[in-house]
């Protein structure tokens, strides 16, 4: 019959390419995640094909996306956008090394009506973006507090969903 509900809440998508310095960040926060995020919380990682988040996404109450932010001010520096009261800031997603970024992989999944109901992503900012570039110290140094709270977003938001699960209010 249907899944337990508390199976398919929250996923984690963790997005970058490790071949592109900075880019490469979604994947080292995955590696740190294996270790913390609860067990019934998913975890993908996704190296290019952004258009598969639309597959990735359905199902899920909730999301929580890693991704490399555009060099803004500090490389390493962790930005918190919960796309449920705020627009993901176009300054943060300018530099994709993906072609198609999340910004336009959410737009596609919320234009499909496909999009769970909360949305956060974990944007750290980077530096260099190179084929072939290795990562900044700066950025490979902020992957550990970002599983951290990425681990934490999870469990919080798994705990928020599994409250509100009952009957749905009109």
């Amino acid at each position: 019959m249907t899944e337990p509900a508390a199976l398919r809440e929250v996923l984690v998508a963790c997005i970058g390419n490790p071949d592109c310095g900075d880019d490469g960040i979604g994947s080292l926060v995955a590696q740190e995640l294996e270790r913390q995020l609860p067990s019934h919380a998913p975890l993908i990682v996704r190296r290019g094909d952004m258009l598969a988040l639309a597959e990735d996404f359905a199902g899920f109450n909730a999301v929580v996306c890693v991704d490399a932010a555009a060099p803004m001010d500090t490389p390493g520096r962790i930005h918190r956008i919960d796309l449920t009261s705020e627009e993901l800031p176009r300054e943060l997603s300018a530099t994709s090394t993906h072609g198609f970024g999340l910004a336009e992989a959410i737009e596609l999944v919320r234009a499909l009506n496909r999009a769970p109901r909360t949305i956060v992503i974990y944007a750290v900012e980077g530096a260099c973006f190179d084929v072939g570039a290795v990562m900044t110290q700066a950025v490979a140094a902020s992957a550990e507090e970002t599983a951290r709270l990425v681990a934490g977003e999870a469990e919080r938001l798994i705990a928020s969903l599994d409250r509100t699960s009952g009957p749905a209010s009109a």
